[in-house]
């Protein structure tokens, strides 16, 4: 009875431990402000485990420059109301995302504001 009772508690053990590892950490994001950027919609990615917006916004010259955006998976998304045909190429939005700490072209998406002028979580 103790052997089946060690059993069964080590495999909790490992597959608890190899679940709660499966997800990776936003550590490279500056989670602790928001930054805001307004642009064009380049790309819309829908893969998983996560989705992807490249987002083109006038730099400080009025020169274009691409962002990557790292959004949440596509069921967590769907779960939201989100579908493709809701963001797609062209469409003009505003968001607010948590840069990459290197200070590169990149977020971590947290809300997107539509040209409806509404705003709603995107991770």
């Amino acid at each position: 009875m103790r052997v089946r009772s060690f059993l069964a508690g080590f495999i909790a053990i490992i597959f608890f431990g190899l679940t709660a590892s499966a997800h990776h950490s936003h550590g490279n994001y500056n989670m602790g402000q928001y930054i805001v950027l307004k642009g064009t919609v380049k790309e819309v990615h829908w893969v998983n485990p996560h989705t992807w917006v490249y987002l083109e916004v006038a730099d400080g010259k009025s020169e274009p420059v691409v962002w990557a955006l790292e959004g949440a998976s596509v069921i967590q998304l769907q779960r939201r109301g989100w579908t493709k045909e809701k963001l797609k190429g062209g469409d003009k939005i505003s968001v607010r995302c948590h840069q990459l700490r290197d200070g590169s072209n990149g977020c971590l998406l947290g809300f997107i504001t539509t040209a409806d002028g509404v705003e709603t979580i995107f991770d």
